[in-house]
């Protein structure tokens, strides 16, 4: 088998089989494969696309290339949630606990964030004590007796998905959708999981800007997991503004414990049942969705969530006291007011730009090498179909330097502000199952 007869049978569009998919990602991954021609293939695949056998082979080939999580010795059905990502994202912080507090096991390991904030992992660092880094027989046991935990991802989970990812990145080859959903689920199934719910973005925060771009993916990446044996399914929601009110590390610490608590943003507490729902169907611990849906509402009524949410960062060493007194959370020196310079209604804003924002006070990293700064961020008093009066604060900015008129200007021309009544945005725009 040769590298190059297997480029132009993907170059014209033929399909590769598993033994042939098997020998690229085999090879690259060892090394044997050079850039130059991983390269080629690439291209290939992003102009001729490839088959749903195809891209199963691929995302298992991919699977297999390093460590795989067993977790088996946690009782029941483990349900895994991945987002593609977005703006003021807190969604895992609440689903965590919600989905356990019903009684289905959360076995989560999480990243740290490059670009906007930190990922999952640097925003519970935000809690005194909080400790990520526990081994697998400790991992294994707070899910059994606590029925969630969450833990940094293994250094080496799916190396050839690194590479060849770090090789499309440059070679302008991510946008190919069978590659990137194939890059997605190797992930996911190496995490364990027995089934996974998608979180798809779409709009001006997102990966995928257009909405008919993220169903095709949310499909793809569906029909992947339902091949190889995980019960899959996707949420195709909204990022044309940031979700919830909050973006940045301690900001979104307390805006999950506000939503656990009853009283979060209402886009936000309507993303998470949405997503837990199907997430404690997929478990079979409810009939139907619906069930799911009002068994979550009840814990979050009856105080279960937030006890659930308690015990969990008690138990990774985490100061629980937290919860009932978010001060102890790190907290900016500064904060300041961008105000708005008109009266009407807002009707644009800029998601991806408002990230950036936050990324240049701290709150994210430009780098993988960047240090984050926990306490800083931006709050959002006005999203899409607010009304809006003279003077009314647009957003408060959290910062640790006193001058960020580089920061407010950015503010100002992310929030586009008409005249005419502007109807609020929709959250949820389909549900993808096959």
């Amino acid at each position: 088998m040769r590298m190059v007869d297997l480029i132009q049978k993907k170059r014209d569009g033929k399909e590769l089989s598993k033994e042939n998919i098997d020998f690229i990602i085999q090879g690259y991954t060892k090394g044997d494969i050079p850039d130059y021609q991983m390269s080629a293939f690439a291209m290939a695949v992003f102009f001729t696309g490839m088959t749903q056998a195809e891209s199963a082979h691929l995302t298992l080939s991919m699977m297999e290339s390093g460590d795989k999580i067993d977790l088996s010795p946690i009782e029941g059905i483990k349900v895994d949630k991945h987002s593609t990502g977005g703006v003021g994202d807190t969604t895992t912080l609440v689903l965590a606990p919600l989905v356990a507090a019903v009684g289905v096991p959360v076995a989560k390991m999480s990243g740290r964030g490059l670009g906007h904030t930190g990922g999952t992992i640097d925003k519970l660092e935000s809690v005194p004590g909080f400790k990520v880094e526990i081994d697998n027989k400790k991992f294994i046991e707070l899910v059994n007796t606590n029925k969630v935990a969450v833990v940094g991802q293994s250094g080496n989970l799916t190396p050839a998905d690194k590479k060849f990812y770090g090789l499309r990145d440059v070679t302008a080859t991510v946008e190919s959708i069978p590659l990137i959903a194939s890059s997605i689920m190797s992930k996911k199934i190496a995490a364990g999981a027995d089934a996974i719910v998608l979180d798809v973005k779409t709009g001006s925060g997102a990966f995928m800007k257009d909405f008919e771009g993220a169903r095709e993916l949310a499909h793809a990446m569906v029909k992947i997991g339902n091949k190889v044996g995980r019960k899959t399914m996707a949420v195709i929601s909204d990022m044309n503004q940031p979700l919830g009110f909050a973006i940045g590390n301690a900001l979104e610490i307390k805006e999950a414990i506000d939503t656990l608590k009853g009283s979060g943003p209402e886009d936000l507490r309507e993303l998470c049942l949405t997503l837990g729902s199907h997430m404690v169907y997929l478990a079979k611990k409810a009939e139907s969705p619906e069930e799911a849906r009002r068994m979550l509402e009840e814990t979050i009524a009856n105080g279960k969530a937030i006890e659930t949410f308690k015990n969990f960062l008690s138990a990774q060493g985490g100061d629980a006291a937290v919860v009932n007194d978010t001060s102890m959370l790190p907290t900016a020196k500064f904060v300041t007011e961008v105000q708005s310079k008109e009266d009407g209604y807002v009707s644009e804003i800029v998601a991806d730009e408002i990230g950036t924002a936050a990324m240049t006070l701290g709150a994210g990293r430009a780098t993988k090498d960047s240090e984050i700064d926990l306490a800083v961020g931006i709050v959002l008093h006005k999203k899409i179909g607010d009304i809006v009066k003279k003077g009314d604060p647009l957003v408060s900015i959290h910062s640790n330097q006193e001058n960020v008129n580089e920061v407010v200007n950015r503010i100002y021309d992310c929030y586009t502000i008409t005249k005419q009544p502007v109807d609020k945005r929709t959250l949820i725009y389909d549900e993808i199952r096959e």
